[in-house]
């Protein structure tokens, strides 16, 4: 119990620190020491990889997406952190209007209004992604190696295959991907099957929107110009400003549930 409080003391008061009175200091902290591991990554990669292929990929994956869920976490914390500074006016800030952005895909605020925020370092919600990518690798990287095997790319025939590639990638493995997302992500956070199906009624059709926007020409240049070990790779670190998106788009629409929640009782006295 004395711990318990300790550690709820010690986040508290790391939680209200800030750099330059915008970039949360813990979030920060966090960034660079992902960083440091991607460092540490990049410098023995292929030595890792000639060893233990899969492994490798796992750990990176993990990474990468711990970047992106923190690059999503400090985006939130920054805008709400400018909303409430300045008062009565807060939307005079510049640099919360320029973080006050909706999802063009579902007409809803990626980071909306609450007066919870700005909200302390989510460990938990950090651990899911890197949990997630950690788990998701091994299907990728045996995904890429049958695209590679089944659409071989040689010096005579190069645009055919990766096209066939891409193509095969965007049709079954993006769609069958994003519901495994939301489902993996639900669970994680303790919802049920309802909850799952909720989750991919309102975010599927339009996340997948979101995916054929981009994903496309990213893989047209990952499967005709990467070597397979670095397919993987380069999707995550690309994938960083999408799974940065996704987790926005996915703690987003949590929130949106909650205040709905929230607000029933008072609807049903109305």
């Amino acid at each position: 119990m004395a711990w318990e409080l300790t550690y709820r003391r010690f986040t508290r008061a790391i939680n209200s620190k800030y750099i330059y009175d915008r970039i949360p200091l813990l979030h920060a902290i966090i960034f660079l020491i992902e960083m440091g591991l991607v460092a540490r990554l990049v410098s023995r990669y292929n030595g890792y990889y000639a060893e233990r292929p899969v492994l490798t990929m796992m750990v990176t994956n993990a990474v990468l997406g711990g970047i992106a869920d923190t690059v999503a976490q400090s985006i939130t914390a920054v805008r709400e952190r400018s909303l409430r500074k300045r008062a009565p006016s807060p939307r005079d800030d510049a640099i919360a209007i320029e973080l006050d952005a909706k999802d063009p895909f579902t007409d809803r605020e990626l980071i909306p209004d609450s007066k919870l925020l700005p909200p302390p370092f989510d460990f938990e919600r950090l651990t899911r992604f890197m949990a997630y990518g950690f788990g998701m690798a091994p299907i990728q990287f045996k995904w890429f190696q049958f695209l590679s095997k089944t659409f071989p790319i040689t010096k005579a025939s190069a645009f055919g295959p990766s096209m066939k590639r891409v193509v095969f990638d965007q049709l079954i493995f993006a769609p069958l991907g994003l519901v495994w997302f939301y489902t993996a992500m639900t669970v994680a956070e303790g919802g049920g099957r309802r909850a799952v199906y909720n989750k991919l009624r309102d975010m599927y059709v339009p996340t997948l929107k979101a995916n054929y926007a981009v994903w496309p020409a990213v893989q047209v240049i990952n499967f005709r110009l990467m070597p397979v070990q670095f397919q993987l790779p380069f999707v995550s670190t690309v994938g960083i400003a999408w799974t940065a998106y996704l987790s926005l788009t996915n703690a987003a629409e949590d929130a949106t549930q909650n205040i709905m929640a929230a607000d029933a009782p008072n609807i049903r006295l109305e």
